[in-house]
């Protein structure tokens, strides 16, 4: 922490009286230095972190702090109040302030030692010995860890990931409590702590946790996710653990991780200021068995999604490079999606009002009139192209998010839009997105001077990323993907009888594989890429009608065979399939996900047999959509409407009879009675448990 604290950056005679003159006169010192580039705009920064939550803590700490584009380099400055400040804790004023101003743009490792900081304020002997210090330079050098008493903790503060001794070592930390029926093992339980700013508060709460564990003769094993990155917990310690504590100011990345065990979810102080109760009361949870459900699986393009972004469910740094891609894609269309089912509703709308040749009527500034039908229709025709122009450049820029994070954001955005002007289409915006994420990646490699990681990610990495991607896209491979793209357009112009039919089998096996999956979200992507035209073709608007089509019929047909034969199904089961019958007539294909959990080697394969009929008998009829979403409530915009629900009703016949089949013949469990035999119900005893099939 040489770089970070020096004697000029103490003082132990600090005379403020309220927390803003405090962050003001420790300020003033980082200014002299040269740390701060502007005082007022720093100071600015302090106080909106403050505003987010008091930096008060327990023990007479303060600890204000910020990243701020007006910080040269990270830097710490320290004062001691002999009166004491109120930073808002709920013990009372804080005689110890440590001023934190960390860059925009500040690396890991200078975040990294900053966190060692935050866990050396929650060891006693680290905060006596600076309060009995006698000159400016011992107190830095203690800080820096060049005493003793700041050496005092046993933590690796190196990882992200904190291990204590005793889980690391692989020894009990307490004798096992026969009169409670506790196991030999101690308990064990994994944290996840995180706060806004991700610099102090997310690493003190994991050393709280960690102390209160040793105390109490629990293993904790933390996962800090803070600004320095974070490294996820093992799965096999998550597996082995007894309970899970979520200590957070922010969502917690991945969070169904942890799903099916005790859980107790708080903010970051509690942890700080409590641990031993968090510790005692997810050890309760367990001892009643309470314990947390999984979360929706998937997020389809035609269903809801998850609380996590693409990004929080990446995977681990572990992961080959095509699970990465695959999730850098699922980001882009995860985004891409909104603007899609928002953009083109409002198109169909404003078709169903006006007619076909809407898309001809002048611009709505130049000419509306409040009682006529046909400006309302021209006013959400022309909202919703304005909707649809984003459709690509979203998909580039979060593909390029998923990659690179923030930073991505700005050359993804460039690089979409390009791909518009260009006629590249969607396979540009793919290449951009791509393209976009490589290129940032590679500049935050290269190391930077202190004195301009401050501009790093607001002026530097957007110049130079957005440079070289709009020279790539503009010269280098704009036009063979531009020539790509009509290719494909016009090979999909040109399908007709058996190869339309056979597409659109394939689509509907793709939608109906994983409900609301990868494989799902590709289908439905290439399909809404057909018709983010003004005027899309007659060949892309029947792609558009098998996909949507055969995403409806999973949940239908579980709805269908949960009325037909409720005696194979369990309570829950029969109870869903009254959901599932709205959800399938509003195209949500996850509708059908907790009969698939429960009995995958029958619905999965039943749903994908279906949705091929319904694809194959939907481009056969030559149904046309250009609603990207909708269900059954789009129907009047849809062409040979009669016909494309023939198709959607054979799908959920021939997906229902083959589930009730193939249901129908499995072994019941001993002691079961038979379907139908007015005993207990067949599949209740284990929902999802794989049984055997009569041969």
């Amino acid at each position: 922490m040489s770089e970070m604290i020096t004697a000029d950056l103490v003082d132990l005679d600090l005379s403020a009286d309220t927390k803003e003159a405090a962050a003001r006169a420790l300020a003033e010192r980082m200014v002299a230095l040269g740390r701060v580039t502007d005082l007022e705009g720093f100071l600015a920064d302090v106080a909106a972190r403050e505003a987010q939550m008091p930096t008060g803590l327990d023990g007479g700490i303060g600890i204000p702090h910020c990243r701020s584009e007006h910080v040269t380099e990270p830097t710490l400055a320290f004062g001691r109040s002999a009166a004491g400040i109120d930073f808002g804790a709920a013990d009372g004023p804080a005689d110890l302030i440590f001023l934190i101003a960390a860059p925009a743009g500040a690396d890991d490792a200078h975040l990294t030692i900053l966190s060692s900081l935050a866990r050396q304020l929650m060891n006693s002997e680290f905060t006596d010995a600076l309060r009995s210090v006698g000159a400016a330079t011992a107190a830095a050098a203690l800080i820096r860890g060049e005493e003793p008493a700041a050496t005092a903790t046993t933590e690796d503060t190196e990882d992200s990931v904190a291990v204590p001794a005793a889980a690391s070592a692989g020894t009990a930390t307490g004798s096992p409590d026969e009169a409670s029926g506790e196991p030999e093992r101690p308990f064990r339980v994994v944290a996840v702590t995180s706060c806004p700013t991700g610099i102090a508060h997310t690493y003190m709460a994991a050393e709280a946790l960690e102390n209160a564990g040793r105390e109490a003769g629990v293993e904790v094993v933390v996962e800090t996710q803070g600004s320095a990155g974070f490294t996820r917990l093992d799965p096999a310690v998550i597996e082995a653990a007894d309970g899970v504590i979520f200590a957070h100011d922010v969502p917690v990345r991945d969070k169904d991780r942890f799903a099916g065990k005790p859980t107790v979810d708080t903010g970051v102080k509690a942890a700080i200021n409590r641990p031993g109760e968090l510790i005692g009361e997810v050890r309760g949870k367990a001892a009643r068995g309470e314990v947390t459900a999984a979360g929706a699986a998937g997020d389809g393009g035609a269903g809801s999604s998850s609380g996590a972004t693409p990004v929080e469910r990446g995977g681990g740094s572990g992961d080959g490079y095509g699970t990465k891609l695959r999730v850098w894609l699922m980001s882009g269309v995860s985004y891409m999606v909104p603007f899609v089912a928002a953009g083109g509703l409002l198109i169909a709308l404003g078709f169903a009002i006006g007619g076909y040749e809407i898309n001809k009527a002048p611009s709505v500034m130049d000419h509306f009139v409040w009682s006529q039908a046909d400006s309302w229709a021209a006013l959400l025709f022309q909202i919703g192209g304005v909707a649809f122009a984003f459709l690509v450049p979203v998909l580039a820029g979060y593909i390029a998010y998923g990659m690179a994070d923030r930073p991505g954001l700005v050359p993804g955005f460039v690089g979409g839009s390009i791909a518009l002007t260009i006629n590249a289409g969607f396979l540009g915006g793919l290449a951009a997105g791509l393209i976009s994420g490589a290129v940032v990646m590679a500049i935050q490699r290269i190391r930077i001077p202190a004195a301009l990681r401050g501009i790093m990610p607001v002026v530097v990495i957007p110049l130079i990323s957005s440079a070289v991607v709009g020279f790539l896209m503009f010269v280098v491979i704009g036009k063979p993907i531009a020539s790509a793209q009509k290719a494909m357009t016009d090979w999909l112009s040109g399908l007709s009888g058996a190869n339309a039919v056979l597409l659109g089998a394939l689509l509907g096996l793709m939608m109906c594989f994983d409900l609301g999956g990868p494989v799902n979200k590709v289908a439905y992507a290439f399909a809404t890429a057909g018709i983010a035209v003004t005027d899309p073709s007659d060949s892309a608007m029947k792609i558009m009608a098998a996909v949507m089509a055969a995403g409806m019929v999973p949940p239908l047909a579980m709805a269908l065979a949960t009325t037909v034969r409720g005696k194979l199904f369990n309570a829950a089961e029969r109870e869903n399939g009254k959901a599932a019958w709205v959800l399938g007539a509003s195209f949500i294909s996850e509708g059908a996900i907790p009969f698939a959990a429960a009995d995958p080697l029958r619905v999965i394969p039943s749903s994908m047999v279906g949705g091929a009929v319904t694809g194959a008998l939907s481009m056969a009829f030559g149904a046309t959509l250009r609603a990207p979403h909708g269900g059954i409530f789009v129907v009047p915009l849809i062409g040979n409407p009669l016909l494309y629900l023939v198709a959607i009703a054979a799908g959920v016949c021939v997906t229902t009879a083959l589930v009730l089949v193939l249901k129908g013949l499995r072994k019941p469990a001993s002691g079961a009675a038979a379907p139908g035999t007015g005993g207990a119900d067949p599949s209740a005893s284990a929902p999802g448990a794989k049984q055997p099939v009569a041969a």
